[in-house]
């Protein structure tokens, strides 16, 4: 079996995230992917992201009808700083002999190293370094075996459409109907 884990901030999720899972499910050959989103960034602790409530229930929103991806609230239920290496370990123990796959910004893979336990990290799954639109291939750093999801990178972030809707600009076609619907309706990111 084939696991793939996403993991992020999905504040808000948008359509750049759905099509890197698809890509990732077609391109690795993944049984299942969950999306994780976190309590709380390591890297970016001054980073006050929405509400946990409203990151799942706007990914539930934008994964409805898809089958074989899954949103994983683990992260927001352990709560504090959110560390890749306990829900890595988490997926080794629920899926024993599953092949895990963990996907990751491309800008991120730098600093693997640098991350809570590498050792166990590269142990535990191989990552997936997920190119933005014009980036280069990355070199993953030993002892990380990775490789680079070819994808269709999509010119858009979370940031982005913050901050489209804190100037009052729409949203639609980046993040899809229902979660735009869910935004406006509930007067988000302004």
């Amino acid at each position: 079996m084939k696991i793939g884990i996403y993991g992020g901030s999905f504040d808000p999720v948008h359509l750049g995230h759905l099509l890197v899972a698809q890509a990732a499910i077609e391109e690795l050959g993944l049984n299942r992917l969950f999306i994780v989103p976190v309590a709380q960034s390591p890297f970016k602790p001054e980073n006050q992201p929405a509400p946990a409530s409203v990151r799942l229930q706007l990914l539930r929103l934008a994964l409805a009808g898809k089958f074989n991806c899954e949103v994983d609230d683990q992260e927001i239920r352990r709560g504090g700083i959110s560390y890749t290496v306990d829900t890595l370990r988490d997926y080794a123990r629920r899926f024993p002999g599953a092949e895990l796959f963990y996907l990751i910004g491309v800008d991120h893979v730098a600093q693997l190293n640098q991350w809570r336990e590498p050792a166990e990290l590269a142990r535990l799954a191989e990552f997936v370094a997920i190119p933005r639109p014009g980036g280069a291939i990355t070199v993953f750093p030993p002892p990380f075996r990775g490789r680079m999801l070819r994808g269709f990178p999509f010119g858009v972030s979370s940031s982005e459409i913050r901050a489209r809707r804190r100037a009052g600009l729409t949203i639609e076609n980046l993040v899809p109907a229902a979660v735009a619907g869910a935004i406006q309706a509930d007067k988000l990111y302004i």
